[in-house]
């Protein structure tokens, strides 16, 4: 969709307008963890931690670590084929990876991931907006096809927390985990169940401070002097970041509502960011949504950043928590600041063994 035929310039003549109900609908979904399953006793062997402690502030009991020499790009093209399985097709136009954490600075991981799932050609492209990286790209994924420029776009979630957290760290080396979670739209009709509907979006700049890895980027390899080793670690400040994840989640999840002209209660499925539980269960009781409503995976699988909305939806898709007509609405926050959130309908979607879509329950 993205190549121009060959033809002289002067000859050159624009597509037609895309239909005014053209809307993106989501028809494929898959997540993939690597192998290896860290517990909480296993941290507590190391870190002045112990199992009862982390599942008391977090709500976690393990996550899983990528080996060494296993990158991003690894887990990203395992769940894109996996999802391009569920939706039933090998060729999309445009492959779109939300990473924090891309195999290089330069280039990006997209085109890897494309060129390796035999997508040579598509368009592809990385997004960066840390824990909200999955809606800002669902928004873009959405906003080729409604604007005619592809039919078919994967997007994935990737992310590699093991490689940025310093493993000695207690505060952020017992949240975080590896993972991959992907989805495919399709070009359809804004009445139709998985059409992608509203969309709320924002950042604010100046908490840039508050959660990021301070070294590698052209702001210090452009300042003279040594680099502090625990500069080239993920660094959070967790107490004023929960204070804002609570309230950019419940904002912008109302936002979007209104948008929609939706209430609270229409909500049959809230799928948020998997952060931590608490932060997630103080935006369902903001939101004023039942407890039961919350779709949360963290337990097995920490803070996946990128990749948590889409595992927690193939988890709960592959356990049936998430039913067909159902409507859904996704909300996250991370670094930057940013945050975002949607509105969908649930589709029927094409359902593989639940260790292919998620694999949080593996052995």
């Amino acid at each position: 969709m993205f190549s121009t035929p060959d033809r002289p310039p002067s000859s050159f003549v624009p597509p037609p307008s895309p239909p005014s109900d053209r809307a993106s609908v989501l028809c494929g979904l898959a997540g993939w963890l690597p192998a290896r399953a860290v517990t909480n006793e296993e941290l507590s062997q190391r870190l002045d931690t112990s199992d009862t402690w982390i599942r008391t502030r977090t709500g976690i009991s393990r996550r899983h670590f990528a080996e060494p020499g296993q990158a991003t790009s690894d887990l990203a093209v395992e769940a894109g084929h996996r999802a391009l399985r569920s939706a039933g097709t090998a060729d999309v136009d445009a492959v779109v990876v939300a990473t924090t954490t891309p195999d290089r600075s330069c280039p990006a991981t997209a085109p890897l991931v494309a060129g390796r799932l035999g997508l040579t050609g598509a368009a592809a492209f990385d997004i960066s907006a840390v824990c909200t990286g999955f809606v800002y790209g669902l928004a873009s994924a959405t906003s080729l096809i409604t604007a005619g420029m592809a039919d078919r776009v994967l997007l994935i979630g990737a992310d590699t927390y093991s490689t940025i957290v310093d493993p000695d760290d207690r505060t952020n080396a017992i949240i975080f985990g590896d993972g991959a979670g992907a989805v495919v739209l399709r070009a359809g009709r804004a009445d139709e169940p998985g059409a992608v509907g509203h969309f709320d979006l924002g950042s604010d700049g100046t908490g840039e401070e508050l959660i990021m890895v301070a070294a590698g980027g052209s702001r210090q390899r452009s300042t003279p002097g040594e680099v502090d080793p625990q500069d080239r670690y993920f660094a959070m400040r967790g107490k004023e970041v929960y204070r804002h994840a609570v309230t950019r989640m419940t904002a912008s999840a109302r936002a979007t509502l209104k948008l929609a002209d939706c209430e609270v209660d229409d909500v049959d499925r809230l799928v948020p960011h998997q952060a931590n539980l608490r932060i997630l269960r103080s935006v369902v009781d903001d939101l004023g949504l039942p407890a039961e409503r919350l779709v949360t995976n963290i337990d097995a699988v920490g803070n996946t950043g990128a990749a948590s909305i889409p595992l927690a939806l193939a988890d709960a898709a592959a356990q049936h928590t998430i039913e067909p007509g159902e409507r859904v609405l996704l909300t996250a926050f991370g670094g930057g600041l940013t945050w975002g959130s949607c509105l969908l309908t649930w589709p029927a979607l094409s359902q593989t063994d639940p260790h292919d879509t998620g694999g949080t329950h593996a052995p």
